[in-house]
């Protein structure tokens, strides 16, 4: 049976930095998800006997859909008889209804001062603060390991891959009697006086999206392993995030205010890239008005480190240069702009322009992306589809990972153009991927003939195509700026997707 709480381990340490000294505590647990409401405390006591209490925090989600919760608390003081000292502890942890003490069967659990860490798991060796999360431009892991002298480590190293075990590797750790004085200026031992020593190594992930990695130690006679309950740990970059709207084209009551609400919903959810379309500015008898852009509108709300690429297509509105732009948090490597349409005449409104933006993904790799607003079908669709997907071809290397083509298709879910679309066998519709794989397989695999009913409830025109070679898979689709989600901000919703390599 899972326990309801583990103690995992703790650290102590006592820092000669400064003038005062500073002592900290670290209590690292493993949680059962027994419900949404969690409150875990730690009830803990110092050398002067008076108890008091820290709140736990959640920290990652462990492999086997359990919890890990940190509590950290410091001390400051100028002498070190007033610090807290030596302490002994409990956890408690409340669920709902459900209460659960771990209390090491009435003993409480105890931590020299000044000591490092102590493992309170039955496993000799453990990787300490498990790394879930790789920064979007991190190119080294540290990795920390507690290890006792009970197994007489002989090797110590991590087995990982970066590629999902199609190859792996094996980076050694060491273990310096330093350790403590060099990282935190503090007197403890390494190993200390439980005999666990700290083993560290620094691995180069370089521009590898994730990682997953054991712990492995060889004694004299077999190797030990902390692999995460059999799992192995797991890190990796954030996912791709892109996101699709029309504007409308100034048509909106509250305008100011909608361009601002889509400001903060590209700033509260780190969205990496946006494609609009309806993108509007004054006419100004053809030569256009910057400052009135909606897209450099929302940028100015957006701020850095973000970049902004547009251009217009023709007279929206009677009064209105309108277009298509993308908002990168990424630099372009590459900008073009180009008519997809036969016509490229200004005052028509069949003249459709496309925006295509090449940027570089920490992780991932280059990818293309192209703003689109096209024709309904009687208007033209088929044809500048083909034109799209020639010049999309035409901008395909073998450095780019992935070629979105995004934004209003103005073609509805199972229509004549959305057929055509899929005949073309080359790019498939991510949202429908990320929300209804079952249907996406029935719809693109070109094997059924009555695919059409899949859909007929579906009423979407904006989309995100994704070449069907692209070395990406959609992750997660969701509605934006609908009533529930930061209101409504246009006649269409946002599409936000978020991608990893495959």
């Amino acid at each position: 049976m899972i326990p309801a709480i583990e103690v995992l381990y703790v650290q102590s340490l006592i820092s000669r930095k400064g003038k005062d000294l500073q002592q900290e505590l670290l209590f690292f647990l493993r949680i059962a998800n027994l419900g949404y409401e969690k409150k875990i405390r730690i009830q803990w006591a110092g050398k002067n006997r008076h108890w008091r209490i820290l709140g736990a925090n959640f920290h990652s989600v462990a492999s086997d859909g359990r919890e890990y919760w940190v509590a950290q608390a410091k001390f400051k003081e100028a002498h070190e008889d007033k610090l807290p000292g030596d302490i002994e502890f409990a956890v408690y942890y409340r669920v709902y209804e459900n209460e659960f003490w771990e209390d090491n069967a009435g003993h409480n659990y105890r931590i020299k001062a000044d000591s490092g860490v102590r493992l309170f798991s039955q496993m000799p060796l453990m990787i300490l603060g498990q790394q879930s999360h790789l920064k979007r431009n991190q190119k080294y892991v540290q990795i920390h390991a507690a290890v006792h002298e009970s197994i007489d480590p002989q090797k110590v190293y991590l087995h990982w891959t970066a590629d999902q075990w199609k190859t792996t590797r094996q980076t050694p750790l060491f273990c310096r009697k330093n350790y403590w004085k060099k990282n935190n200026d503090s007197n403890a031992a390494n190993p200390n006086q439980y005999g666990y020593g700290i083993w560290t190594t620094r691995l180069k992930v370089g521009n590898d999206f994730r990682m997953e990695y054991a712990l492995a130690c060889e004694g004299i006679e077999e190797i030990f392993w902390d692999n995460n309950v059999g799992e192995n740990y797991k890190a990796s970059r954030d996912p791709l995030t892109i996101l699709i709207l029309n504007l409308h084209c100034y048509q909106e009551k509250n305008q100011n205010f909608k361009l601002q609400q889509i400001a903060k919903a590209i700033q509260d959810l780190d969205i990496d890239i946006i494609c609009f379309q309806e993108v509007a500015e004054n006419w100004n008898d053809g030569n256009g008005d910057w400052e009135s852009n909606s897209a450099k509108i929302i940028w100015e709300h957006v701020g850095k480190p973000y970049k902004l690429y547009t251009d217009f297509s023709h007279l929206g509105f009677d009064r209105y240069r309108e277009g298509v732009a993308i908002l990168s948090k990424f630099p372009f490597l590459a900008k073009d702009s180009k008519y997809i349409s036969d016509s490229d005449d200004i005052y028509s409104i069949h003249s459709r322009k496309v925006v295509m933006g090449q940027v570089e993904v920490p992780g991932m790799g280059v990818i293309n992306v192209f703003s689109v607003h096209a024709s309904w079908w009687e208007d033209g669709f088929q044809n500048q589809f083909e034109n799209l997907r020639a010049w999309a071809k035409s901008k395909h290397s073998s450095e780019v990972v992935a070629s979105f083509l995004c934004g209003d298709f103005n073609i509805k879910a199972g229509s004549e153009g959305y057929a055509w679309v899929r005949q073309t066998q080359e790019y498939g519709d991510q949202y429908l991927k990320a929300t209804s794989p079952d249907t996406f397989a029935r719809v693109f695999s070109g094997q059924v003939l009555d695919w059409k009913s899949d859909l007929e409830h579906d009423g979407r025109i904006d989309y995100i195509f994704m070449e069907n070679n692209s070395l990406l898979n959609v992750m997660s689709g969701r509605e934006l700026f609908t009533e529930q989600d930061y209101g409504r901000v246009s006649d269409h919703i946002g599409y936000l997707m978020s991608f990893e390599p495959k």
